[in-house]
């Protein structure tokens, strides 16, 4: 898949039920590959792989550009160990609302407490109907990319949140 990842992230209230709401949920695993100009991830996501390029972030974080290709999981377990240090590691549920699926992403290890969902949009005008577990937005935050928490966890800076999201 390539073209461009359209999409807006929130944080989740915690007092908020989302998992029993969830049609499905994966574990994921992902690390990063150092590029100029370029996100470079290695994930696994059950038992299959992927590769995956980003460009830089435009309209305030809402958009850029995303290449993905499906990889055997060796594969990327082989690149994984090439990657820097700190994995990012999460549960992934998705939940629908309304004609679109809210992925919600569960943080463990130095990002554990962390819970943040996203929404892929078809356009940049387009509008989504937002559940009631949506917080605060955060998109375009460099902060909350998991490329950025791998480097500066959530552990280091959760007290700069409202107790709701911590």
């Amino acid at each position: 898949m390539s073209g461009y990842e359209i999409e807006r992230k929130f944080l989740v209230h915690k007092d908020k039920d989302f998992k029993s709401r969830a049609f499905a949920s994966s574990r994921i695993q992902q690390g990063y590959i150092a590029a100029k100009g370029a996100t470079v991830r290695v994930r696994v996501r059950g038992d299959v792989g992927y590769l995956t390029i980003k460009g830089p972030s435009v309209d305030g974080g809402l958009k850029r550009y995303e290449f993905e290709k499906e990889i055997t999981l060796d594969e990327a377990r082989h690149l994984l160990a090439l990657c820097e240090p700190g994995l990012i590691d999460k549960t992934r549920y998705l939940v629908r609302s309304g004609d679109h699926v809210v992925e919600v992403d569960e943080f463990y290890g130095d990002n554990e407490g962390l819970v943040m969902a996203e929404i892929e949009l078809r356009s940049e005008d387009d509008t989504c109907e937002l559940p009631d577990f949506i917080g605060m937005e955060v998109t375009g935050d460099g902060r909350f990319y998991n490329k950025q928490l791998r480097r500066n966890p959530f552990a280091l800076w959760r007290a700069t949140l409202p107790e709701e999201y911590r």
